[in-house]
């Protein structure tokens, strides 16, 4: 499909109204969409086969699972398929005799007896397929291969972390940054697809890493405790509708095995990295047991600078800023739990879940003013900061799942409780200095900052799933969260040596209150060429925030609807199509509407905005999925549409050039996108992955101010080379290439950097040693560049440094 075509679906909606269409685009658009059905509905094949995996126990549908169509005479591959989530799948092609085949890591490889497509029998359904546990050893099982490191799908791709060399070692922020269309910003904030507004998942729920500190809380997870992360550009109405720009969902490793499974991982990095991860199960009859511990001890520096320039008619203020820090952390994460089956149609989970994070942060600020050119100094200063901090978190967790006597029928029920709070202690000493002056004879002022944070967070959830007719399905769910923060934050100022007064300007206690509840209903079936879903959801938001101290109340309440619809049609030669469309919400954060200034940085403030409003957007996507006897490739075209967009504005103060950052909703903002996923196997030693995204984004900020506008065109690329040797040694190449961008207030440069890892089996395959570099050339550096009507600022942030990682692992079975 044209991209240029697709563009003009911008004017199809007008943010927060109803469809609204010209008579061009009218006319256009049927002759698209017309044409584009007349394709569908002249492609029908005459005969197919279709089946459905599980595995042995419990008997839940393996999703994923690779399938293959071969000819009966002669062995040779006609299709290839993975089971979508319902562990289904379906070939259309030409009459023959036939037989299939399929693997799924873990489980013994499963061989069909031969069928026949005739006349006789045009469609052939196989009987339920399930799966048996793999009784080979270990290294037997790789042998016959490994996951894919990227598996794609029309509605999601999953992405499994082992089998990328340069995770080895990593935290889930520098995984997600590993993951296509995904990008991390040097405070840690993730974007997908460009979009800051990504709604981040741990098992499928929210997590206490991500609620306060948002992206930035992944740092504290280990990454030899994932599994896989799943990537969800336009989710249906099952999910939540936070998140405009889409769902990740970072699912942690489990085993459900019978007997003891395990694996162990040590790690040793530079800058300094010391990591010990263990995943065990031990499984006997009904009783699963399971459990997984990470230790890790990083210190981690970081570097920034900034170069700006500010006009008052007559004079030039020009500054300097050259900021040195290191973050030294150390982070004990536990997950404990048991399933019980009481039979293969009931299972009950309990889990606990603890993590303690103690850290010491050390930065030093230096500023250097000048008067009209840097020949002509004022004055020096240096701020250092000296910040601890403790971060508990716990979360109980109860579920249940029922499944009944047919197919697809099934309940599940989840109820958790979340609790999380952290303590910030921090100095601030500055000194200033004139020309002429050493630092020693310059003045000093010193302020203490004492942050304390509390959550607690109850969740309950339910789902339901009903089959109807043969392959048609009903689903409906309930999900209600309650969720209480307190910030009690002070800040002293030394009027005297040990002498400390409380600034009033930052003695107060922030308290967050957000109740949402939903429901949803979903009404899909399954053809032989074609499949849809239809879906709704309604929240009920009720935030409110207070200021104790001033008492300052702020009430939040309304109520929306999130339609959802997925169409798909699945075309001849493995060929698959699906247009989406959802409705999406991006409410502020609790980090955004709380008032607090940050005062790391004595010349750079951020606080948020209590009077902000939700973002909603409309998404529309057309998906294309083809699968090659050697890969596949996924891509899409999308078109996104948001009102009230929440972005942080910049603004400085003439008269001593200090920056302060607060979010504010702008009047919107339309994107448009064409990404592209592709794996291969060139050879057989030789593995392909590669992402392309190009977007185009405008937004209008005139309500803000009649500058505060941006229509930019970028695009990123990643390509990842995976080379299997001999002697079980694998090398991986990665380069990464993220291109300008055009913001309302100024632009961001280009990023590049490489990766490389190389990993050799040990011990008869049961064990890895892997040695990687990440950022190889040390040049993964975030430039910005600002302008207004009288002040420029370049800025420049490395909060990531090249980082050598050597890790060896140990799986018993």
């Amino acid at each position: 499909m044209n991209t240029q075509i697709f563009l003009k679906f911008s004017g199809y909606f007008q943010a927060g109204n109803p469809i609204v269409m010209n008579k061009t685009l009218t006319s256009r658009a049927a002759l698209i969409f017309t044409g584009f059905f007349f394709f569908i509905f002249s492609s029908f094949a005459q005969y197919s086969v279709e089946g459905q995996i599980v595995a042995e126990e419990p008997n839940n549908p393996l999703v994923y699972a690779n399938v293959a169509l071969h000819l009966a005479g002669d062995s040779s591959l006609v299709k290839g398929a993975i089971t979508d989530e319902d562990g289904k799948f379906r070939f259309d092609t030409e009459a023959g005799s036939y037989f299939v085949k399929i693997s799924f890591l873990g489980f013994e490889t499963y061989f069909s007896e031969t069928f026949i497509l005739d006349s006789n029998q045009p469609h052939f359904i196989l009987p339920p397929i399930q799966l048996t546990t793999a009784s080979t050893t270990l290294d037997e099982v790789e042998i016959e291969g490994q996951k894919s490191t990227m598996t794609l799908g029309l509605d999601k791709r999953i992405f499994n972390v082992g089998q990328d060399l340069a995770n080895t070692g990593a935290n889930a922020s520098e995984i997600l940054s590993n993951i296509p269309s995904v990008t991390v910003d040097p405070e840690g904030n993730v974007k997908l697809r460009g979009n800051p507004d990504v709604r981040i998942l741990i098992d499928g729920k929210p997590s206490g890493l991500v609620n306060v500190k948002g992206g930035a809380g992944l740092k504290q997870l280990q990454g030899s405790l994932i599994e896989s992360v799943e990537v969800i550009t336009n989710p249906s109405a099952r999910y939540e509708a936070e998140g405009s720009g889409g769902i990740i969902n970072i699912v942690l490793k489990k085993e459900r095995k019978d007997g003891m499974n395990g694996s162990f991982e040590l790690t040793l990095g530079q800058p300094l990295n010391i990591g010990v991860a263990a995943n065990v199960n031990y499984r006997y009859k009904k009783i699963n047991f399971f459990v997984n511990y990470g230790l890790n001890y990083r210190i981690q520096p970081n570097i920034a600078s900034v170069y700006q320039e500010i006009n008052n008619g007559d004079t030039t203020l020009v500054q300097i800023q050259d900021r040195d820090g290191t973050f030294e952390g150390l982070i004990n994460n536990i997950r404990g739990g048991i399933d019980y089956f009481f039979n293969d149609k009931n299972i009950l989970t309990g889990s606990y879940r603890f993590q303690r994070s103690d850290g010491r942060r050390l930065t030093d600020i230096t500023y250097e003013d000048y008067l009209n050119s840097i020949n002509n100094p004022i004055s020096t200063s240096l701020r250092t900061q000296d910040e601890k901090e403790q971060e508990p978190y716990t979360e109980y967790a109860l579920t249940y799942k029922k499944l009944f006597t047919r197919e697809n029928h099934e309940l599940n029920v989840d109820l958790r409780y979340l609790n999380y709070w952290e303590n910030s202690d921090q100095i601030y000493t500055e000194t200033v200095w004139l020309p002429g002056q050493t630092m020693e004879m310059g003045t000093v002022e010193r302020q203490k900052a004492v942050n304390d944070e509390y959550e607690n967070q109850y969740l309950i959830q339910v789902d339901y799933l009903q089959p109807i007719g043969e392959e048609g399905k009903l689903e409906a769910g309930l999900r209600s969260s309650f969720r209480d923060m307190t910030n009690d934050y002070l800040v002293t100022d030394e009027v005297s040596p040990e002498v400390w007064v409380p600034n009033a300007l930052y003695d107060n206690i922030f308290v967050y209150n957000e109740n949402i509840h939903a429901v949803y209903g979903i009404l899909g079936n399954k053809g032989k060429k074609i499949s849809y879903q239809v879906g709704l959801r309604a929240e009920m938001t009720d935030v409110k925030t207070t200021l104790k101290e001033t008492n300052e109340v702020n009430p939040r309440n309304y109520s929306n609807l999130f339609p959802s619809a997925h169409f798909s049609y699945h075309l001849p030669g493995n060929n698959d199509l699906q247009i989406s469309y959802s409705r999406r919400v991006r409410r502020p954060t609790y980090r955004e509407l709380s008032p607090f200034i940050t005062l790391s940085d004595g010349r750079n403030f951020f606080s948020g905005n209590p009077d902000l409003n939700p973002e909603f957007t409309h998404a529309l996507e057309m998906g294309y999925l083809k699968y090659f006897e050697k890969g596949s490739l996924a891509s899409s075209v999308y078109y996104r549409n948001a009102s009230s967009t929440i972005q942080d504005i910049r603004r400085i103060d003439s008269t001593n050039g200090f920056t302060n950052r607060l979010p504010e909703n702008l009047n919107g903002q339309q994107a448009f996108g064409v990404e592209m996923a592709f794996g291969y196997n060139l050879y057989k030693w030789w593995k392909l992955d590669a992402s392309f995204n190009f977007f185009r984004a405008i937004t209008d900020g005139t309500n803000i101010d009649a500058t505060f506008s941006s229509d930019t065109y970028s695009w990123f690329i990643r390509q990842t080379s995976r080379f299997t040797l001999p002697k079980q040694i694998s090398i991986q190449l990665r380069a990464n290439y993220d291109a300008p961008e055009l913001t309302p207030q100024g632009k961001r440069k280009a990023i590049y950097y490489f990766d490389l890892a190389i990993q050799k089996d040990i011990w008869k395959r049961k064990g890895r040693i892997t040695l990687n570099a990440t950022d190889v050339l040390n040049s993964r550096i975030y430039r910005n560049t600002f302008e207004g009507d009288n002040y420029f600022s370049d800025v420049e942030t490395q909060f990531q440094r090249r980082q050598i990682n050597l890790s060896l692992s140990y799986r018993i079975r």
